[in-house]
């Protein structure tokens, strides 16, 4: 570690919501946390790991509803560390996984403050494994691409075609975090390059017990997502190891493996 820095702050991924994926490393920070700055989709069983004695912070952060200010977090963080606290920023899913945690780690380094980072399992591969189907396979995807479908203000967000194209050319399956908001742009994007019978899983709460999960095609997405009335926070997998779903063949109409 290096010596220039005096004081340290831990990012802790809470994981997707079942409070038994937590790792052991995230369990020993949290409980000797004096103060936690808790996000929005933390489950709150995983603070019964924290000290009695913590100071228990909720800075929420949900895509579609109020949030802390980003620079309101990231001053609090600072200002704890430096009056002693041993600080764990808990952030569901992974602090590296579309969590602004790499924004965070900036500011902290910034102000003199070492980081420590603590992974956790990410919805995008906890919601498909709860279908029993996995993110790669050796004959149906060559690798994995996750994806928001939150653009920042300002940005022009993903070009969904052009990466439907290169998901078709090399056999990616597509994990794409927020974009049930955005959901129509981003089916008709993907059909420009993807066929309509590519195989899609939504799955809303990914390892909650109150989980919901849809299995369709991309031609059927959007019809199939407002049907369903599934909502944020999901998670939409797009490729497919989606029939490798223990639910895919029971459907009469996907019995055969789609070309």
């Amino acid at each position: 570690m290096s010596q220039d820095f005096a004081y340290r702050c831990t990012l802790v991924g809470a994981g997707p919501g079942d409070p038994e994926l937590l790792t052991l490393k995230a369990v020993k920070a949290i409980a000797s946390a004096t103060l936690l700055l808790v996000d929005d989709l933390v489950n709150d069983a995983v603070l019964a790991h924290a000290s009695p004695t913590a100071r228990i912070v909720h800075v929420g952060k949900r895509g579609g509803c109020q949030s802390t200010p980003q620079a309101f977090i990231d001053k609090l963080m600072i200002n704890a560390v430096h009056a002693g606290e041993r600080v764990v920023r808990l952030k569901g899913g992974d602090p590296f996984i579309f969590g602004r945690g790499g924004e965070e780690v900036e500011h902290l380094r910034q102000a003199g403050i070492d980081v420590e980072v603590v992974n956790g399992i990410t919805s995008g591969l906890a919601g498909l494994s709860s279908l029993g189907a996995p993110l790669t396979h050796r004959e149906h995807a060559h690798g994995v691409v996750f994806v928001t479908g939150h653009a920042k203000p300002g940005d022009s967000g993903t070009d969904w075609p052009q990466l439907a194209a290169t998901a078709a050319q090399a056999k990616l399956t597509l994990v794409i975090y927020m974009g049930v908001s955005s959901l129509e742009h981003i089916g008709e994007g993907l059909l420009s390059g993807l066929p309509a019978q590519t195989p899609v899983a939504v799955v809303q709460n990914a390892s909650l017990p109150t989980q919901r999960e849809a299995l369709t095609t991309l031609g059927e997405l959007v019809h199939t997502v407002q049907r369903e009335q599934l909502a944020s926070p999901s998670i939409i997998v797009v490729g497919d190891v989606v029939q490798g779903a223990r639910a895919w063949a029971a459907q009469p109409q996907r019995s055969q493996k789609l070309a």
